[in-house]
């Protein structure tokens, strides 16, 4: 049993936390944690030891799921893992894998995390009291071995000497353990001092002091609407494999575009999220904030700050949601962005089949916001936030586009067919339908004052993406209005769907205020001067 113990302790302390690698390397390593309680075992009399090894198991334990968290996070969002900010990933982690596989699937893998979760918080405090149990026992022998092991780890430490492994080197002299754990502590001062700085930032908005109607002049009288195209990064047009497939969709969608009047203009964002968490990204679009964790997403939507949608419905429009992913009522998104309608997968309609994780094609998404909002006829001007969902993760084979006026309720879409075409493809296929579904969608709109700025909510995950990717997506601005397209051109933009590889980039915190400059009047364009970064 004690040797058992020993395994189980060296297996904690050699699991690793920086790399997503995890060799025969990590266990030829000598842990200074391991050493640090056996010279406790040696120098503390039995029952104060056998709570010195009860804490050092627990916190063993946690740092151990902690590790297993920041490979998952590294191996997906190419990011370890918050532990301030990022819980509700799991949550959301399971209600997707529900959505894809279902419940019962879903259950057993939130069963089985929660029984590994167990067996370590049971298993790794036990081989630590049992191991120091030992030592503490064998005193004589035990004070020798020990102090050629700390000898030894200070040579090492001190020569720097390691084990190769993979694109950096183990050093066999580790602190590994003991840095993960002061770095995690030191999380939570810097988290508090991000919250009073998020909290200024919040408070201190230039655009307070301009009234809604004159930060939005220049649009009177349009529907504006911004959408976001899910998973839609650079990596589409930038990797070799997925690009042709993607150009050639916008290659034909600014044909399209231009055979019924309408002109585009790209450049590049910078998504304050990448993988996931798209929330994130229209926070920071719509307040003008970096939005990049949960923690600053749940302070502000907790406090008073002007949004786009905020600004549109004071100057008098209509303000819309469309966000079809959304299964139950969302009370804090309505208090804070404050608009007039939200469209769920509940009402609009569909009687079709889901697409995977998409409730509904981007195309009747689409479709059924214009049949909604969009009617000819005497009614108020419409700003509209839509989040599109054929192309979130994971990727399904889309549906074919269908003739606009036989959308009708969705019958059609009788959900997706089976393939064993690679995911990286599939992604490049969704890309290309959420593109051309959002062409249609305009060109059949016969909407004159539309004013379309959509773009890429986040770089899909690392199963497509790249290690070291940056976070920019495309940005496009459509419409008719040449007002409009002189403020793209104004901004540098170059024309088309497809951004230049040259293209200027913004934060997307700069979205809001950008268009509060080059849409809003002289007093807007004032206080807005210095407020794009």
């Amino acid at each position: 049993m004690t040797i058992l113990a020993a395994v189980v302790l060296c297996l904690a302390l050699a699991s690793p936390g920086q790399y997503s690698v995890w060799g025969i390397q990590d266990f030829l390593r000598l842990p200074i944690e391991g050493l640090a309680l056996g010279v406790a075992a040696l120098l503390l009399p039995p029952r104060p030891m056998r709570v010195v090894a009860l804490v050092f198991g627990v916190l063993l334990a946690a740092l151990v799921l902690l590790r297993g968290l920041n490979l998952g996070f590294r191996a997906v969002l190419t990011r370890p893992f918050d532990i301030v900010d990022d819980w509700t990933y799991l949550r959301d982690g399971a209600e997707t894998l529900a959505t894809f596989a279902g419940p019962a699937v879903a259950a057993l893998a939130v069963t089985a995390a929660i029984a590994v979760a167990v067996g370590i918080f049971v298993l790794v405090p036990w081989a630590s009291m049992r191991v120091a149990d030992a030592i503490g026992r064998q005193r004589v022998r035990a004070v020798p071995v020990l102090a050629t092991l700390v000898a030894a780890w200070s040579i090492l430490a001190v020569t720097g000497v390691g084990w190769p492994h993979g694109y950096y080197t183990a050093a066999i002299a580790s602190d590994a353990t003991a840095r993960m754990a002061w770095q995690t502590v030191q999380v939570l001062p810097d988290d508090l001092a991000d919250r009073d700085a998020f909290a200024h930032d919040i408070r201190t908005d230039p655009a307070a002091a301009v009234p809604a109607s004159s930060r939005i002049a220049g649009l009177a009288g349009k529907d504006v609407l911004v959408v976001y195209v899910e998973s839609y990064g650079r990596v589409a047009l930038d990797d070799p494999q997925l690009a042709p497939t993607v150009r050639s969709a916008l290659t034909t969608s600014d044909e399209q575009l231009s055979a019924a009047g309408f002109s585009a203009r790209s450049a590049w964002v910078d998504s304050p999220t990448f993988g996931a968490g798209s929330w994130l990204a229209h926070a920071s679009v719509g307040a003008g904030l970096w939005v990049n964790s949960q923690r600053r997403y749940d302070q502000l939507i907790a406090a008073p700050r002007i949004t786009l949608s905020s600004t549109f419905g004071d100057a008098g429009w209509r303000t819309v949601f469309d966000v079809p992913s959304t299964d139950r009522p969302w009370v804090q998104g309505q208090q804070f962005y404050g608009y007039d309608k939200l469209y769920t997968k509940f009402n609009v309609g569909y009687q079709g089949k889901p697409y995977g994780y998409a409730t509904m094609p981007d195309q009747y998404i689409y479709h059924a916001f214009a049949q909604r909002e969009l009617t000819p006829g005497d009614r108020p001007p419409v700003y509209a936030e839509i989040d599109t969902l054929s192309s979130h993760y994971p990727w399904t084979q889309p549906p074919s586009l269908l003739p606009w006026n036989d959308v009708g309720d969705g019958a059609a879409f009788t959900g997706p067919v089976a393939t064993t075409t690679s995911p990286r493809v599939i992604y490049a296929r969704t890309v290309a339908y959420a593109m051309q579904a959002l062409t249609q969608f305009v060109t059949n709109s016969h909407d004159p004052n539309l004013v379309v700025l959509a773009m890429g909510d986040h770089q899909p995950n690392s199963s497509v993406t790249r290690q070291g990717a940056s976070h920019q997506t495309p940005v496009m601005l459509i419409t008719k209005d040449d007002a409009a397209l002189k403020a793209a051109d104004a901004w540098g933009w170059n024309a088309g769907l497809e951004p230049a590889s040259d293209a200027p980039v913004w934060p997307m915190s700069a979205v809001r205020n950008h268009l509060f400059s080059a849409f809003g009047t002289s007093e807007a364009r004032t206080a807005m001067t210095g407020a794009h970064g």
